[in-house]
């Protein structure tokens, strides 16, 4: 491959998608909301099976949420703080890649549940839509990069300190100052650049899959006015209330 031709693909991987991928993620949404609210939904399968969904399903989401946590804090935290508190990169790599790995673990075995669910009981096979593979796909290139970022390159290989590369260059994306010369490093493992480039490809799909009931918290149920339970009345009573309605619309009609 030419220089100039390596030089365009790095714009295009490490400049390109990800603003093209952030532009899809909200105008999609906005597009999806507009056009079909009723679509906004998980498609729930829990009546067609119920089992592995309440395994797989409390699994996976404990997992995401505290991989959630340490990209949020390993990307978007830069070195200088955590080291200003007395933390050096030793003890965080150390401490980031077992939390990593125990939450890696917890996200895959909920994810492999949920995929063998969908591709096993053939009811929810049935429902399955391409979307849905797409996500899937997607989703085991995340969790297993992330899974071999974590546990491998940084708890067995010895580390690689991606928040002096990978992290920068995050965060100048969001400074609109990205550098694509940065990520093409050979110093950065391809793990790293196969997770990135997932994580951009993941936000382009989400608005047009199930991923869009994230954001369908249910931020009303909390001002929401008590629901009143009566007792139910005695049968006499309900006899008689019935009774006297009709009484009345027979009166009703006598005097008409």
């Amino acid at each position: 491959m030419s220089p100039l031709a390596t030089s365009r693909a790095a714009e295009f991987l490490w400049v390109v998608l990800p603003y093209l991928a952030i532009a899809t993620f909200v105008v999609g949404h906005i597009w999806r909301y507009r056009r079909d609210q009723f679509t906004w939904t998980t498609r729930s399968t829990q009546l067609l099976e119920s089992k592995w969904l309440k395994l797989g399903g409390p699994l996976f989401h404990l997992g995401f949420f505290l991989v959630l946590g340490g990209h949020v804090i390993g990307i978007l935290v830069p070195q200088s703080v955590t080291e200003s508190l007395g933390i050096s990169e030793d003890t965080y790599r150390i401490f980031s890649a077992v939390m990593g790995t125990f939450a890696g673990l917890t996200m895959l075995a909920g994810l492999a549940i949920l995929i063998a669910r969908r591709l096993l009981n053939k009811r929810v096979a049935a429902t399955t839509r391409g979307w849905d593979v797409a996500v899937m796909l997607l989703l085991v290139l995340m969790v297993g990069t992330g899974m071999w970022n974590t546990s491998v390159e940084n708890l067995i290989e010895g580390g690689y300190n991606y928040r002096e590369t990978v992290s920068p260059w995050f965060r100048d994306l969001f400074l609109l100052s990205p550098d694509a010369s940065v990520m093409t490093s050979g110093e950065i493992p391809l793990s790293y650049h196969l997770h990135a480039i997932g994580g951009w490809l993941i936000l382009m799909v989400w608005p047009f899959s199930r991923l869009v009931h994230a954001w369908s918290f249910p931020v009303t149920y909390l001002r929401r006015r008590p629901i009143v339970y009566r007792a139910r009345a005695p049968r006499d009573v309900r006899a008689g209330a019935r009774g006297s309605r009709s009484g009345s619309a027979s009166e009703k009609r006598v005097h008409a």
